[in-house]
């Protein structure tokens, strides 16, 4: 994919972005905070019927559109401008992505069909108490039982873990770090949802007490998927972020165009034109960054682990910084907690810890440079 979109990709942003206007404005996404389940399941279907957005980056022997992560992350930047609540990237990104990375035909006929559909909301269980993004951080197990497994363990921080129906989960087995497939409604499976800053994503703990599972790919290679896996979703949670970024500064932009002080627009003050003119390098610079690990997914390069910690870790900072200083520059009013500034403040916070923090990232890269 090159770093300038087809005029039919920009066709597509202009159509997604067009939906989410209707569907996913602020009054909307407020409505969905006070929501058990976190989003509206008529909007998801449409998502489906009408765009075909589940089934963009899924082969069309499997269902799906067959397109690539270059449409893939022209809908997530659209859906991060529009702070769009959906298990969009639990389903798409996570679940989707690792089924497809296994390898297992099997599976993937019997899963992808109904994510393409919008019948399925799918997730990955990855993470533990610990908190690790890493191999070693997985203590979850898996013993044989029959024809299958089953799992024993708790996952935490499982995105859309209490919406999702299928879920796939990391354990180990004798053979090493595995993957499998649960029915959320399988027995032995309870969820406990979490509270998170911010009410756009929601998070949930899954506990696993013996709960029959099918093995998903190889067993022992678990990691080998997953670690692709985690790269891939880190480029495209870095075209989400920017997509945030350049909303919120969009929306600066035009408040200190109009709101005046001591008779003159403050965006006329140069201490302002400064912060503005920051927000803008730091905003084109995580763009470049979350377009070249697009780039990398869409080409499979081998440069995709470094560009895709790069991508996380620049965005990361690029969007939280950008939706501070929005606050700052909206003055008493962005310090209200019903100023939409929030919304994007909490956002950009809670991606910021998403598939491991800037921190764990900047090890990533050392360790991939072998620094």
């Amino acid at each position: 994919m090159p770093l300038i979109f087809t005029p039919e990709q920009e066709e597509l942003r202009a159509v997604v972005r067009k939906f989410l206007a209707s569907y996913s404005d602020e009054a909307q996404v407020r409505a969905l905070l006070d929501t058990d389940l976190g989003y509206d399941t008529s909007v998801w279907k449409l998502m489906a019927d009408q765009l075909g957005i589940q089934s963009i980056a899924i082969p069309e022997e499997y269902g799906g559109a067959g397109f690539g992560f270059g449409e893939l992350s022209v809908v997530l930047e659209e859906a991060g401008r529009a702070l769009l609540c959906s298990p969009l990237f639990s389903t798409v990104v996570l679940a989707a992505t690792t089924i497809l990375e296994s390898g297992d035909t099997e599976a993937a006929r019997l899963h992808l069909p109904g994510i393409a559909e919008g019948r399925t909301v799918a997730t990955l269980a990855l993470v533990e108490a610990n908190g690790r993004w890493t191999e070693d951080g997985i203590e979850a197990t898996a013993v044989p039982d029959g024809e299958g497994f089953i799992i024993s363990g708790a996952k935490s921080y499982v995105l859309d873990g209490a919406q999702a129906d299928l879920v796939v989960v990391a354990a180990q087995t004798a053979a090493g770090t595995s993957l499998f497939t649960v029915d959320a409604k399988e027995r032995g499976v309870t969820v406990t949802s979490l509270p998170t800053l911010d009410q756009t994503r929601r998070l949930a703990t899954l506990t696993f007490d013996e709960t029959p599972a099918n093995l998903l790919g190889v067993e022992g290679r678990g990691w080998d998927v997953l670690s692709r896996v985690l790269d891939i979703a880190a480029a495209a949670l870095a075209c989400e972020q920017v997509g945030g970024a350049a909303r919120v500064l969009e929306t600066t932009v035009d408040y200190v165009k109009v709101r005046e002080q001591f008779g003159r627009p403050v965006g006329s003050f140069q201490a302002v034109k400064h912060k503005l003119a920051d927000m803008l390098v730091e905003l084109e610079s995580a763009r470049s960054a979350a377009y070249h690990a697009s780039s990398a997914v869409e080409s499979s390069s081998p440069e995709l682990p470094l560009a895709a910690s790069i991508a996380k870790t620049y965005c990361s900072t690029a969007y939280y910084h950008i939706a501070a200083e929005s606050i700052q520059l909206h003055g008493g009013i962005g310090f209200t907690w019903e100023h939409p500034a929030h919304l994007y403040f909490k956002r950009a916070k809670g991606s910021e810890q998403l598939l491991g923090s800037p921190a764990h990232h900047r090890e990533l890269i050392a360790k991939r440079l072998s620094l």
